[in-house]
């Protein structure tokens, strides 16, 4: 149990949720950060009607305004950030061929730069306190590619790298920096992807799920241990590492 002060982005549905429902349980004091506030606080509410701590900020990661103003509002009402969980994110399924520079920069912007903004706010902190928990959320899409999310595949090799790099920078200071990387995960959003397939909806799930030695999806509940671990006093010795949770998709 710890009673840290745990700010995860995105956190108001789909991963997110299961991410914070876990902290919450866990002991953790947790500050919902999301684009949603009305989701978010709804998320919020749930946790403390279980017996957590939790509030609800709104946050958009790709305006440094906006996140420096979100980190100051949760360190205003709950105290320092001690962990941070960047899982916001977006993407789209199209061949590379067909996508814009638009689309590129959005990617980037959300998956990528998004985590550093937060990072580069909160470390200092961190730094100066001695103890920090980076967790970032990757996907095995980075890890092995994915058919119809190449720039999304990208963007999420490069937390991964990225995040080597930072552990090895903040070693020495008391931070871990570590990523989870879900695979196929039933969330909203894939679901809206699914239901875009139109009659084929049902055999696109179903083609992923075979894939999986396990037969079955992720569910969001299924992440958020993983990113308690990371979290946790246990796992101090744990840094630059990635860590797939996908019923066993991707083995390394």
């Amino acid at each position: 149990m710890s009673n840290r002060v745990a700010l995860v982005t995105g956190g108001a549905q789909g991963i997110g949720k299961g991410i914070v429902t876990s902290l919450g349980q866990a002991g953790f004091r947790v500050a919902i950060a999301d684009l949603n506030l009305e989701v978010a606080e709804k998320t919020a509410q749930e946790i403390r009607n279980n017996g957590g701590t939790a509030i609800a900020v709104q946050i958009d990661v790709t305006k440094t305004a906006a996140v420096k103003a979100a980190i100051a509002s949760v360190e205003a009402q709950l105290g320092p950030i001690e962990v941070v969980v960047n899982n916001a994110g977006w993407d789209d399924f199209m061949p590379f061929v067909e996508t814009t520079e638009d689309f590129w920069e959005k990617i980037l912007d959300l998956n990528f730069k998004g985590a550093l903004r937060v990072i580069h706010a909160v470390v200092p902190g961190m730094i100066e306190r001695g103890h920090g928990r980076i967790i970032n959320i990757g996907s095995d899409a980075g890890r092995v590619g994915s058919s119809l999310e190449a720039v999304y595949s990208g963007a999420k090799g490069g937390i991964i790298a990225f995040t080597k790099t930072l552990a090895r920078e903040v070693a020495t200071k008391g931070i871990t920096a570590n990523v989870v990387c879900p695979g196929p995960t039933d969330t909203p959003a894939l679901r809206k992807f699914a239901d875009g397939a139109g009659d084929d909806a049902d055999k696109v799930i179903a083609g992923m799920t075979r894939a999986v030695p396990m037969k079955r999806l992720g569910t969001p509940e299924d992440i958020g241990p993983a990113v308690v671990f990371f979290a946790s006093d246990a796992a101090g010795f744990v840094t630059g590492q990635t860590l797939s949770v996908s019923g066993g998709l991707t083995m390394s």
